[in-house]
């Protein structure tokens, strides 16, 4: 049987055990997007969830940025029932996504490019996607949790290629990474690290939000094109 080329469509491929500790320790992170239909504005977006936390020695964490690395505005804020969970929701036409994944000292992390495809004969679009970065095996010898918390948000796993030498992280997207590096060591986490409290939105005559502020929306063209 034919392999399967890895995508990165649905996040860190984690073998069943791994997912399964990840439940065991009460730990979510929701790398999954959907392509949504905005009836209004009559636009396809993609939907995200910002989520994780950490647990003892284990954490995992699910953000997103624009295309150029920067903060996206998320639509609102989730208060889940525990930790560890769901954070916020994420809407955007096109966006890049961080999963990572922390086991001790050793970090996994793919950084994926996602937006949705032109509409063709009244067809449903789908997702596409772009694998930016994917750093294996990662180290960062810090205690993010105790001792070396000042660090945290500073400071990001040092990843090596096959042959052992220093893989560089593209430099537009340190900050979002640095911020799943302390995500992934936020014990009990009930709150976002990356996405960005919403600025105050328009509402027309019916009181509703106008279609052209519904959500930030960054510029496809130049995402298609970066």
């Amino acid at each position: 049987m034919a392999r399967q080329t890895f995508t990165g469509a649905s996040g860190l491929a984690l073998p069943r055990r791994a997912v399964r500790i990840l439940k065991e320790r009460g730990l979510f992170a929701h790398p999954l997007l959907t392509v949504e239909h905005q009836q209004v504005a009559q636009r396809y977006v993609l939907r995200g969830l910002e989520s994780g936390g950490s647990v003892g020695d284990v954490g995992r964490y699910v953000t997103f940025a624009d295309v150029e690395g920067r903060p996206l505005e998320y639509l609102h804020p989730v208060e889940a029932i525990g930790v560890n969970g769901l954070h916020a929701v994420v809407i955007s036409q096109a966006l890049v996504r961080l999963d990572m994944l922390r086991k001790g000292a050793t970090y996994e992390v793919l950084l994926t490019r996602h937006w949705v495809s032109p509409v063709a004969n009244g067809q449903r679009p789908s997702m596409e996607t772009e694998i930016l970065f994917r750093g294996i095996h990662g180290r960062l010898e810090l205690d993010l949790r105790g001792k070396d918390k000042p660090e945290a948000g500073r400071v990001t796993p040092t990843f090596y290629s096959l042959a052992g030498e220093t893989v560089p992280i593209l430099v537009e997207f340190l900050p979002v990474i640095r911020a799943a590096t302390k995500a992934v060591n936020c014990k009990n986490c009930t709150h976002t690290h990356y996405l960005r409290k919403p600025v105050s939105r328009t509402l027309n005559a019916k009181g509703t939000v106008a279609p052209d502020d519904a959500v930030a929306v960054p510029n496809l063209a130049g995402a298609e094109s970066s």
